[in-house]
């Protein structure tokens, strides 16, 4: 069975473009892969200084995770300071990865220009990144096309490692969903948390239904022809629909016949976000009661991943010079 890794910051609400791009792929790869599913957690601190509100935000991705659909029995869920041997790994890696590989990466231009402080921790975020991959000796990695670059530097950081040690990293595929385009926010640019545009499809009906309603369109008559590909709430609809769903094709078609009201358009989206979540609306519900039943995903997950991770590392330290370490971190 093929192993695969991937994970998600815990930097606010998982929303519909967290779902279509990457959590959706999880669920369908859980079926025939062995998962690692974390909550970057150490890359959250990156871009906030909030300490209870990234307690708050990394409990409810797992609690989010677990509603969505993944399933404890077959993905491994863990908290990234849960198994802190990936941070030796990084370090083990930036001492192998020249400086003008760091000045390439977009995460960091991209991030400062929206104001995030320059930190080093930020700069070398993509080292850390690698680490978390490498870690676990996945085949795959399930991720949204925008980040396709931190893929290819963590191979090249695995082929300059092997060059000086030996094959001690597997090189991981870059997997990315056919359909898992970029989902457009309540505005029309790149969902997102940054952008405060993003849709929760676990909001209460009448707050969702709101916020579906703020999704910006042109101003087209109802009688009107109308370019569904043009419309942010069509994008939507067809990235949960899917592009070869029946009912995508009809709201295709009513767009390209004239009649259609954008109001109409958007109750159509509210109806297929309830329908589509209703299950994991309502898994949610009981999550957010059962603390225990979280703290035991974690645990066991944590001591998969340490158990996996612990390897990983001894070999790379072997590999260095370093010899096996003479302690043991135990999850509590």
């Amino acid at each position: 069975m093929k192993r695969a890794l991937s994970g998600v910051q815990p930097t606010g609400q998982l929303h519909l473009g967290n779902y279509a791009g990457a959590i959706r792929q999880f669920i369908e790869l859980q079926a025939n892969h062995e998962m690692y599913i974390f909550v970057a957690s150490y890359h959250a601190l990156t871009s906030g200084r909030d300490a209870p509100a990234l307690a708050a935000a990394t409990r409810q991705v797992v609690i989010d995770y677990l509603a969505f659909g993944l399933d404890p029995q077959r993905t491994h869920i863990y908290l990234q300071q849960d198994v802190p041997q990936v941070t030796e790994l990084c370090w083990l890696l930036s001492c192998v990865c020249p400086k003008s590989l760091m000045d390439k990466a977009t995460t960091f231009k991209d991030k400062t220009a929206k104001g995030i402080p320059a930190s080093v921790g930020l700069y070398s975020y993509p080292i850390l990144q690698a680490a978390d991959i490498l870690s676990v000796d996945p085949d795959v990695v399930p991720v949204g096309e925008d980040q396709r670059q931190h893929i290819e530097i963590t191979r090249d950081l695995a082929e300059k490692f092997n060059h000086h040690y030996g094959e001690v990293f597997r090189l991981p595929d870059i997997l990315v969903r056919p359909d898992a385009g970029t989902l457009p926010g309540v505005d029309g640019q790149k969902m997102s948390k940054s952008y405060g545009n993003t849709i929760d499809p676990f909001l209460a009906e009448k707050p969702l239904k709101k916020l579906i309603n703020s999704i910006k369109t042109d101003s087209l008559p109802v009688e009107a022809a109308k370019d569904p590909e043009k419309c942010t709430v069509f994008q939507i609809y067809r990235a949960l629909a899917g592009a070869n769903d029946p009912r995508t094709t009809a709201l295709a078609g009513k767009y390209q016949a004239g009649g259609l009201g954008y109001g109409q358009a958007k109750q159509a989206l509210f109806e297929l976000i309830l329908e589509h979540f209703g299950p994991a609306r309502a898994r949610r519900e009981k999550l957010m009661h059962d603390p225990g039943y979280i703290d035991q995903v974690l645990t066991s997950g944590a001591q998969a991943a340490q158990a996996k991770v612990c390897e990983v590392v001894a070999r790379a330290r072997q590999a260095c010079g370093l010899g096996t370490s003479r302690a043991a971190i135990t999850i509590q």
